[in-house]
């Protein structure tokens, strides 16, 4: 679309809420919009090629401070590629480390998961572990501490319980 647009063109045309543009806009990853006479925002293409640009960047999962060097790198043409791929390394690795955690969460939910009868019965080892009730079957947290490369817990007994 030629020419300056209002918010809801861009928003239509990048593919970003309205919402999220003046968000992006308020957290400096936008430059602010030109206002028309009755006080309007209005949007040129190039603003829209950027937010299409932090759209991508936030589907890749970037933080805003990374999408922020992202599009400095963007901008600046005389820039080595290594900075980019030495910033999208270290966002691969995060990555990798939530996807452990994640992994071992479902796993010590599955294990929760055989471990509960799901009967009739009011005794769920699922609770007694989110409780940290002593000779439980399993230790969310620890698995969880265990994925991120952290020694785990010692399970403390409960209050008014003995160990």
């Amino acid at each position: 679309m030629p020419g300056p647009m209002n918010i809801g063109h861009a928003a239509k045309a990048s593919g970003v809420s309205a919402r999220m543009i003046r968000h992006y806009e308020g957290v400096g990853l936008l430059s602010e919009a030109a206002r028309s006479g009755a006080g309007y925002r209005q949007y040129s293409d190039r603003d829209v090629h950027t937010l299409r640009f932090i759209r991508q960047s936030r589907e890749l999962g970037f933080s805003i401070e990374q999408i922020r060097e992202l599009l400095a790198l963007w901008q600046n043409r005389h820039r080595p590629s290594r900075q980019v791929k030495a910033l999208a390394e270290a966002h691969l690795q995060e990555l990798d480390r939530r996807l452990r955690e994640l992994q071992a969460m479902r796993s010590s939910l599955e294990h929760l998961m055989r471990c509960c009868s799901g009967d009739d019965r009011p005794d769920c080892p699922i609770l007694d572990t989110l409780a940290g009730e002593p000779g439980a079957t399993g230790s969310a947290d620890g698995a969880v501490a265990a994925a991120r490369g952290a020694p785990t817990r010692s399970r403390r007994p409960a209050p008014g319980r003995i160990a």
